[in-house]
């Protein structure tokens, strides 16, 4: 065991003097090896921030809510067939919550209604905020929502009968309302009412990177028509009950809607129901296209590296051959050969992967700095990942030149010129 690790250092040592006598070819030749390992890590790592992300999202839309609306959101090539849909009644949730407490073995918990504007505006003083998401709802609404509150409270039962002028904020009008804190309590102005703040939500982020959870602002119902009018879109939210197999309170949830709408056994479903499955359906082949992209490119990086490598061996076993005669006159075995240039052609395919490595690790930070919203995590699978190719890359790519190397005769090396 002790003489085979002599060996080693001792390749490891010669590996290294030769590297370093030879830095540009060296970096040349890694060059391939570079390309390919921040391929390998940037694909790796965006496709776990996307599930990151993603999850992220998810879990704002909640895993154990469905939403039935009047389209879906992931299929709209029929589009004037949901455009032609009878609007959602918000009086829909009352029937769906009394069919739902005659029947024992119901999936559905809770049925809330919704009716929501993109392009509200709030104010404060001499501040405004545009492109607010105000929502209208009942005093239920938390039980189907992800957020939570961080100051004050949700609005109670007899305000939303009494179609009391509150409203809960999310955390982004919060801070553009009022920088210095302190919002509960305070009067903002919704078009043409004065509306009393009496809570804000938890900061939430970004749905998807795209539509911030934290510009909401949450009222009751009857208050929300008083404010934005009574023609605005309608949802139901539906809370399952724990456990509740999604399929099977989908196939739920269409009965009762059906029975609701009142539609014939002959006619189709005049409503959507979404759920976040939809959204995981979607990403798939975006997920499988970023793999596929990249793996070509890592492919064709490290294959292009693995040849210069072993070009670059072939030529360092041609201009070290009477080197190597020499060593073999001396008692080297064929064995102590094959292992000094194997080692070498990997040492410059790890060096290679340290440097890509540290390449992809920098414009990840990069890529986190200017897009703060997308996570971007570089985990140490990646790493060992990595390293782990590099090795696998230099020893397919040095074990020709190296088994050329270990069969040459002392006595025609030594004669080499």
């Amino acid at each position: 065991m002790k003489p085979f690790l002599n060996e080693t250092y001792e390749s490891f040592r010669m590996a290294w003097e030769q590297i370093r006598s030879q830095r540009i070819r060296s970096f040349l030749t890694a060059l391939g090896v570079i390309i390919g390992i921040v391929s390998i890590t940037m694909m790796g790592t965006a496709i776990s921030g996307i599930d990151k992300g993603f999850e992220k999202s998810l879990s704002m839309l909640g895993y154990d809510v469905v939403y039935i609306q009047k389209s879906s959101w992931t299929s709209m090539d029929d589009w004037w067939i949901y455009r032609n849909r009878p609007d959602l009644k918000t009086s829909y949730a009352e029937t769906i919550n009394g069919i739902v407490e005659g029947d024992g073995d119901s999936l559905i918990e809770i049925a809330v209604p919704q009716m929501s504007t993109f392009n509200a505006s709030a104010s404060y003083r001499d501040r405004s905020i545009e492109q607010v998401y105000a929502i209208g709802s009942t005093a239920d609404y938390m039980r189907t929502a992800s957020g939570d509150i961080e100051e004050g409270r949700f609005f109670m039962r007899h305000e939303e009968l009494s179609a009391t002028m509150v409203c809960v904020i999310g955390s982004e009008i919060a801070e553009g309302l009022f920088p210095g804190g302190g919002a509960v309590g305070k009067t903002i102005r919704l078009k043409n009412r004065n509306c009393r703040v009496i809570g804000v939500f938890r900061k939430q982020g970004k749905f998807l990177g795209l539509f911030s959870f934290d510009n909401q602002l949450l009222m009751p119902l009857d208050s929300f028509r008083r404010v934005f009018g009574s023609n605005r879109y309608v949802t139901m939210r539906i809370k399952l009950q724990e456990g509740a197999a999604i399929e099977e309170a989908r196939d739920e949830i269409r009965g009762v809607m059906r029975r609701v709408r009142q539609l014939r056994p002959a006619k189709k479903d005049d409503f959507a129901i979404n759920e976040q499955q939809a959204f995981k359906q979607q990403l798939d082949p975006i997920k499988n296209g970023i793999a596929v992209a990249g793996l070509f490119i890592t492919g064709m990086s490290l294959f292009v590296g693995a040849i210069g490598i072993m070009n670059i061996t072939f030529v360092s076993v041609k201009e070290r051959t009477r080197e190597i005669g020499l060593r073999k006159a001396l008692g080297a075995r064929r064995r102590t050969i094959l292992m000094q240039f194997l080692i070498e052609s990997v040492t410059i395919c790890l060096l290679g992967g340290a440097v890509g490595l540290l390449t992809a690790l920098g414009m990840t930070a990069a890529i986190s700095a200017f897009l703060p919203e997308f996570p971007l995590p570089f985990s140490p699978a990646l790493v060992v990942l990595s390293l782990g190719v590099s090795v696998l890359t230099g020893v397919i790519s040095g074990f020709a030149p190296a088994l050329s190397a270990s069969r040459l005769d002392p006595a025609d090396s030594l004669r080499y010129e």
